[in-house]
């Protein structure tokens, strides 16, 4: 009917008047296709930002008896836990199993290692750019200032170029070296530079960089010494018996790197290292054998000088754990790039 027809027309352009109606501003219609597209390319969420304390940090502590060096590094254990490594002014690397961070803050506890107290270390510090200031209580109960700046990385350009050997010892006197952390009990006899006993520390009066150095050692049964490089880093010298060593074995670096044998010769025989240091890369041989091949030192060991990472630094013998002889020692620099 004719009636029906106009009825149905006018339905037609009240659905099409809606769709104008919804164009200009009305109730929403249905997606259009484009519009679908925009939303699927919308970026995702952005993930949290890296917590500042990440790195690695040389520290310097100020202790009732004056500053002393100390080393944090902090890192990122699967997808939100933080955990890390700390030295002290001695003793060895030990693991922080959680560090705790808010904003800029850092905060962790350690149980003791070589103190006697039966107390956490507490170390709490804020982190601004590139440098961290806070304090540390000892298990003991006191309070230590920190202050750090991030570790340089240390690494070349390129490989070195070597100069000529250097004499460290003239055999005859201790020209070239001196002494520190008590009385002193190293002596120059028939080219053997010897320490009867527990006493002071010996350290060269020069500086170096990058350097390949030579010596011999003599460690008696029981005792123990060691040999930094740059006053830094400590390469362990004892009475090695482990047939599987340990990073605070015969040719470690303490704390550290472990060598990969025992090439020990026994205690009170002439043992002879030989050590390329390169940035932080690190050679290891003893007795001919390569125990720690162009490894990586993460830090500074306990006992260092400083934390002073991207400065030259002496030679530095302990000689406060007991008696040790050394002789043949020489040095070969890195020539500084042009």
């Amino acid at each position: 009917m004719r009636y029906q027809g106009l009825r149905r027309s006018l339905t037609v352009c009240l659905v099409v008047a809606a769709g104008v109606a919804t164009a200009a501003g009305g109730r929403p219609g249905p997606t259009p296709p484009a519009a679908i597209g925009t939303r699927a390319a919308q970026a995702p969420a952005q993930p949290p930002a890296r917590p500042a304390a990440i790195g690695r940090w040389d520290l310097t502590v100020q202790g009732p008896k004056g500053p002393y060096p100390s080393w944090l590094e902090v890192t990122l254990s699967g997808t939100q836990t933080l955990v890390g490594r700390f030295v002290g002014g001695g003793g060895s690397a030990r693991p922080i199993s959680r560090v705790d961070v808010n904003g800029g803050s850092v905060h962790f506890a350690i149980p003791p290692q070589w103190e006697k107290e039966t107390n956490d270390l507490v170390f709490d510090a804020a982190v601004t750019g590139d440098t961290l200031e806070g304090t540390l209580v000892t298990p003991a109960g006191e309070r230590h200032r920190v202050v750090g700046r991030r570790a340089p990385s240390l690494r070349r350009a390129g490989p070195p170029s070597w100069g000529e050997a250097v004499p460290l010892f003239n055999g005859k006197d201790l020209a070239g070296w001196t002494s520190f952390g008590g009385a002193s009990q190293w002596s120059a006899e028939n080219g053997v530079l010897k320490n009867a006993k527990s006493g002071a520390n010996l350290v060269t009066t020069a500086k170096y960089d990058d350097f390949k150095l030579h010596l011999e050692v003599n460690c008696p049964k029981g005792s123990n010494s060691g040999i930094y490089l740059r006053g830094r880093y400590e390469v362990q010298v004892e009475d090695a018996i482990d047939p599987e060593p340990k990073s605070t074995d015969l040719g470690g670096v303490y704390g550290f790197l472990v060598p990969n044998e025992n090439a020990s010769a026994g205690a009170g025989n002439w043992q002879t290292f030989d050590i390329t240091l390169v940035g932080r890369r690190v050679t290891v041989v003893l007795n001919g054998k390569t125990i720690i091949g162009d490894q990586t030192i993460p830090g500074i060991t306990g006992g260092a000088l400083d934390s002073d990472e991207g400065a030259p630094g002496p030679i530095y013998l302990q000689g406060d754990h007991g008696a040790v002889a050394y002789r043949n020692l020489r040095i070969t620099p890195a020539v500084p790039a042009k």
